[in-house]
This record gives C-alpha cells, sequence and structure tokens, in this order.
C-alpha cells in the first residue's frame, strides 16, 4: 500500500481519542490510528449509500398504486430553492 506524508491538525479531543486507541492497543501509533478510523468512516459511508441505493431501487419498483403522494412539486423543494436563492444574492 501506499502512503502518502501530510501533515495535518487535530482538536485536542480527536488528538486525544488517537492517543487512546494507541494507548489501548487497537493501532501502533497515532498515524496508523487515524488511517484505520479514516478507513473505517469510509466503509461505513460506503455501506451506507448501498443500502440506502438498494432501497431507493426496492421503492422504484413498488407498483404505482403503492406510491404515496408527496405534494405539489413546488411544496417539496420550496425550502431547498430559498435557500440556493439566499447563497447565490449577496449580502449588503
Amino acid at each position: 500500500m501506499a502512503v502518502r506524508k501530510q501533515s495535518v491538525s487535530f482538536t485536542e479531543s480527536a488528538f486525544a481519542f488517537a492517543r487512546k486507541l494507541v494507548e489501548e492497543g487497537e493501532y501502533a501509533n497515532v498515524s496508523a490510528a487515524v488511517s484505520g478510523e479514516l478507513a473505517r468512516a469510509k466503509a461505513i459511508r460506503d455501506r451506507e449509500r448501498l443500502l440506502l441505493g438498494a432501497d431507493v431501487e426496492r421503492r422504484l419498483r413498488l407498483p404505482l398504486d403503492q406510491w404515496l403522494p408527496v405534494g405539489a412539486l413546488d411544496d417539496v423543494t420550496r425550502s431547498a430553492r430559498v435557500h440556493l436563492h439566499k447563497l447565490s444574492v449577496p449580502e449588503d
């Protein structure tokens, strides 16, 4: 596995957590703890994405008579459009 050396900064609590993992013997050093926990977080996110994708596909296979109405499209997307508009308009 290729290794990339990178300088990073941590909050006190994040660094304390990494040190605790090393002290408990889960990792050989802080660098391994950070790499290991990032890999673990990635695996969790990947699994969540797969589960979400599978659930969306399952729901899309439902017959139309089992779909629930969500209201008018404008109602569904209104808060997102308001938020995006606020981001695009500079404040005075």
